[in-house]
């Protein structure tokens, strides 16, 4: 018999088993793991437990958050704090490029907060981070996961003009949810940036979306449509984990052959790489993506 409580209370779907990791290993990683916990270095790789932070780490790639760790903007699916961010600290993007060096990192991704309160919204710390990372370590590859800078075309030329490797900004959902999932974000406004990124100069970009937050099949294809249209190169497409209680609920964990149906849908639309999977994360495999 349905009650009011059964009501309140769903009862919560155990993770499948494909969502275990192993503990992560390797002389690699124990090296970077190493330096990262003497240096206080900041990686959202272990500020975010990400699950793959032992394969990307074996591989060289790390995850390094810029423009502090407090964001002004409340999305219901991200870990970040949302609060009044600090000042800027004009000398982070030395510091971040030295990490890199002193960790012989080969790739880097580079993720920031949304800074709304900055006239500039960030974009200048961003450019001179990219900068630094060229002059400090040149051997380092990179790929810029970019906040949606309000759209504002000058913001987002800056981060061109610096000419990482790969720009990515993540769509993260499907339309409908967009409003529930990102709350200051719009659909969009984030496929105009893409499309921009393209027709201002930019070689490869990038975004990801996460599946599980009650989007239906036809909205996860129309999506991947829609972000071919923007001419964006590289896909990554894999499954919410809720980091909080807080946070907005998995509503379905996605079967590996609904993500292998989105794989060959977009491989079939003619994306450069794409990567979909349970565990993928937008940095997953960034390595690979610059080729």
């Amino acid at each position: 018999m349905d009650t009011a409580i059964d009501n309140v209370f769903p009862p919560r779907e155990p993770k499948p088993k494909w969502l275990r990791v192993k503990l992560p290993t390797g002389k690699n990683y124990t090296e970077l793991r190493g330096l990262v916990d003497k240096y206080k270095l900041n990686t959202i790789c272990t500020s975010g437990s990400c699950p793959n932070m032992g394969e990307c780490w074996g591989e060289g790639t790390a995850t390094f958050m810029i423009l502090g760790n407090i964001c002004t903007r409340s999305c219901g699916f991200c870990g970040v704090k949302t609060g009044k961010p600090l000042d800027v600290n004009w000398d982070e993007p030395e510091k971040v490029a030295r990490s890199i060096k002193l960790m012989k990192i080969k790739h880097a991704v580079l993720t920031s907060v949304d800074r709304d309160d900055l006239k500039d919204m960030g974009s200048i710390i961003w450019a001179e981070t990219v900068n630094a990372v060229r002059r400090i370590s040149p051997g380092t590859t990179m790929e810029t996961l970019i906040p949606d800078f309000q759209g504002i075309h000058k913001h987002i030329d800056r981060l061109v003009e610096a000419a990482p490797e790969v720009i990515s900004h993540n769509m993260e959902t499907v339309k409908r949810l967009t409003r529930e999932v990102r709350i200051q974000a719009k659909y969009e406004r984030s496929l105009d940036v893409l499309k921009y990124l393209k027709e201002a100069g930019q070689n490869r970009t990038k975004t990801g979306i996460m599946l599980g937050l009650g989007e239906t099949k036809e909205e996860v294809l129309e999506t991947i449509q829609e972000v071919r249209n923007a001419n964006v190169d590289i896909i990554t497409i894999g499954q919410y984990l809720q980091p909080t209680k807080n946070h907005l609920p998995v509503k379905r964990f996605v079967e590996l052959e609904e993500f292998e149906e989105y794989r060959i849908f977009a491989e079939q639309l003619g994306f450069r790489h794409v990567e979909s999977s349970p565990l993928v994360r937008s940095s997953y495999h960034a390595e690979k993506h610059i080729h």
